[in-house]
Formats: C-alpha cells, structure tokens, sequence
C-alpha cells in the first residue's frame, strides 16, 4: 500500500476484480502509484483530491489483467506508414489491448535489426499499445536463407516466424529450427502446406463446390502440423502453432501436448463463430487464411480451447483496404479485423458455450501473457498496472463509423454486440478512455 505521504497516480473504483479466494468478481477499489498497483481494497471511502492525480469510477465493469493479442497486423509499419501505424495501436488501445504482437510480413520485412528497432521506437512514441515482433525467420520470408536471428533477438525480437509464407526446402526449415533450439528462441508457424490447397480460396466442403471456388482442405493443415512438430521432436525448438483452424489439427496438437512436445498454439476468434457455410453469398470479408472451416471444427476448436489443447484466442488482425476486397471473391485479399472485436467475440463465444467467464477472460489475458514469457503482468498488489477495464453487459452495434482501425473489413458490420471498454491502463498510464459512456 502506498504511504500516505505519497501521491497516488491513479484510483480506479466502482469495478469487480476475480477473487481467487471465492471464485467470484468483487468490488473492489485499486490504487496505482509508479506504473504499479499498490493495493487492491474493498470499496472504501474516497482519498482527499489532493492525495490522488487521477481518478476513474467504473461501476457496473470488470477490471482485468491487461488483453493481449498474438497476431496484428498494423499493415505497413515501415518507412512513411507512421500515421497508418498510429491509428492501428490507437484502435488496438480502444480494443482493451496492453500488448501486441505483430508478425514480420510488414513492407519491408522485418528481417534487419533496423527495422525492428524502427518499429518497436515508433510504437514506443505513439505511446499506445506496446508492440512486440515477430523477425522473420528466413531473410525476406522467401524460405531459403535463415535470417540473422541472434541480431534480430538483441534489437527487441520475442521470437521468429514466417507469417503466412511456408518454407518448401525441409533442410532450410530444420536447420533454423536447430539454430532456434540452440538459443531458446521461440518458433511461431502456421500450418500451411506448400502445395496442396495453398492457392485455395476457402475450405474445401460442398459450399466450395457449388461455388466454384478452390478448396483448401483440412488435411493440408494436418500434414504440415505433423512435419512441423517432428521437426520440433527432433530439434527441441519451442514452437507455436499460429491460427489453427481444423478439428484435425487440433488433434494433433492434443497428441503432441500428452507426448511431451514443446509446443503450444493459438486460434483466431473469428473462427470460433463463422463456418464455410458464411462464403455463400461471396462474402470477401469471409475470405481469411487458414479459412472457415465447417461446424464440426469451430466445435473442435472449443474443446480444444476447454481442455488447454489450444492456448489463447487472438483477433488476427489484418486490415484491408476497400478496393482490394471489393473484388471478385478468388481475386480478393484475405484477412479481418478484430483488435475492436476481441472482447465482445469473446464474451459471445463465452456465452454461447456456456463458459465461465474468467475462463474466457484467461485466454485473451493471462494465457497469452504466458505464451509470450512476460512477468509481472498480474493484478496484484506490487503487479505491473497493465488493466483492462470494460462493462460486459453494455450492447453496442458495430458500425464502420464506431471502428477506430483504418480498415472496415469485417463480416460482423451491423451486427449487435455486448461487452465495450471502458479504459486500457499501461504502466499506470491511461492509454484509452471511451469517452462516450465515461
């Protein structure tokens, strides 16, 4: 508890926090002094306005440890893109979100140390959500020369990935595999094969037939999860399975958890809820990659959420620009956004399930927070104020006006959700207030 002669930086009141002790969301009353939480309170009487620099009444919300996002996207954070790169973190910020992690499919690369270090400074001035990236793993994601993955590490890398760009030469990807394993350098791949279905435009399922569309089936995704992990067998990387889409791989990822393999994934939240059965009408904005896939996976994807098989839920954020979605459905670029939607998708999901809600709340906080080996981040007194505040029950219909990201391309436009932040707290620090309802 801070003394009484020193000044508190920030007083949230009015908000529940989980209970460990009685399993329940309580009142409770947080003081934050030095990017901090100093104590954590039943609902007291007010500190004189003197004793405090800030305060935030919050009743009727939900204070949680931080959100955190294993996959934005910030479209080109590159050279002149800096005001592109603001809007997304500011969007990031409005979405609940303390922390990001972007993969290194940006224009240009992220394979120099330059340009990680470029990034991270510039996040760091905006003073948003903070970003942690992704190197690549091969020099310009063209899967035939390792990256300097040592250089990339020292300039603020958390691990290494190819995005969506899969490497063909096995060799290549064991020995950078090898290279990581030597250092404890994570590995993030997505299972993509590079040949069967890679060209595809959706999952491969009767509706694809009728459509006339390419088909990217399950067992595409199958066979490069078993390559990976034999790969990580072998090598004794630490790897992460991004995007994992299909009952099939979530099988498998089962299988290697019970086997003792390193690995851990994640799923994007859009696929908890969407099916194939939503392209019907040529839908762009459900044109994504790995794509919908049928029911029986979104019920896959649940278990596997439920029995720790899968990791976290991310919001696999890609912004769009209109005109390359506002093309014929082959031609159209792939990808929603999602940093605004995490938590109402979420909240959804939970609700549809029939899921305890700090269970649902864990898998876009505390358990990505893990994945990605921060410590400190907890809602404790003496823990890193990094929170997340937001009313669960509040309604709100999502509309292209109300989205701070640049890019509109969601399939969930006009549709009504539940659950809105209210604030996103960094270090202490008040990144984002939702002014409306505050």
């Amino acid at each position: 508890m801070a003394s009484s002669s020193e000044a508190i930086d920030l007083e949230i009141s009015g908000g529940s926090v989980f209970s460990t002790i009685t399993g329940k969301f309580e009142e409770k009353t947080i003081l934050v002094t030095g990017g901090k939480i100093s104590s954590i309170t039943p609902p007291s009487q007010h500190l004189n306005d003197s004793d405090v620099r800030k305060r935030l009444h919050v009743k009727g919300c939900l204070v949680t440890p931080g959100f955190v996002d294993c996959a934005v996207r910030m479209r080109d954070p590159g050279f002149e893109y800096r005001g592109t790169m603001e809007i997304e973190l500011k969007a990031a910020a409005a979405g609940g979100l303390t922390r990001i992690v972007c993969p290194p499919d940006t224009e240009p690369v992220l394979d120099q140390p330059g340009l990680v270090k470029m990034l991270i400074k510039q996040a760091s001035v905006i003073g948003a959500t903070e970003v942690l990236p992704l190197g690549a793993l091969t020099k310009n994601l063209n899967g035939q020369q390792i990256a300097e993955m040592r250089e990339l590490s020292d300039a603020g890398c958390i691990g290494f990935s190819q995005a969506n760009f899969p490497v063909k030469n096995t060799l290549v990807l064991f020995k950078a595999f090898q290279y990581a394993s030597n250092f404890n350098f994570p590995i993030w791949m997505s299972a993509i094969d590079p040949w069967i279905g890679n060209n595809g435009d959706m999952n491969s399922s009767l509706t694809c037939t009728r459509l006339g569309l390419k088909g990217i089936p399950d067992y595409a995704e199958a066979l490069s999860l078993e390559a990976l992990i034999n790969l990580a067998t072998q090598t004794g990387v630490r790897l992460h399975i991004c995007r994992i889409s299909s009952r099939k791989g979530v099988e498998i990822i089962r299988r290697a958890k019970l086997d003792g393999i390193n690995v851990t994934a994640d799923v994007g939240v859009h696929h908890l809820h969407l099916t194939d059965v939503d392209v019907d009408s040529f839908n762009t904005n459900c044109k994504v990659f790995p794509p919908f896939r049928s029911q029986r996976d979104v019920d896959g994807l649940t278990e596997g959420l439920l029995d720790g098989t899968i990791d976290c839920i991310c919001s696999d954020h890609t912004p769009v620009d209109i005109e390359k979605k506002n093309l014929p459905f082959p031609e159209a670029k792939a990808g929603v956004i999602g940093t605004e939607l995490l938590l109402p998708l979420t909240l959804s999901w939970a609700n549809k399930n029939s899921i305890d809600l700090k269970i649902a709340m864990d898998l876009i906080s505390s358990k990505p927070t893990d994945l990605i080996g921060v410590k400190g981040d907890c809602l404790l007194e003496g823990g890193l104020a990094n929170l997340t505040i937001f009313n669960p029950k509040q309604r709100w219909v999502v509309k292209e006006q109300n989205l701070k990201s640049q890019g509109k391309n969601t399939p969930f436009l006009d549709y009504e959700m539940f659950g809105r932040i209210k604030a996103t707290i960094i270090s202490g620090t008040c990144v984002y207030i939702d002014e409306d309802n505050h």
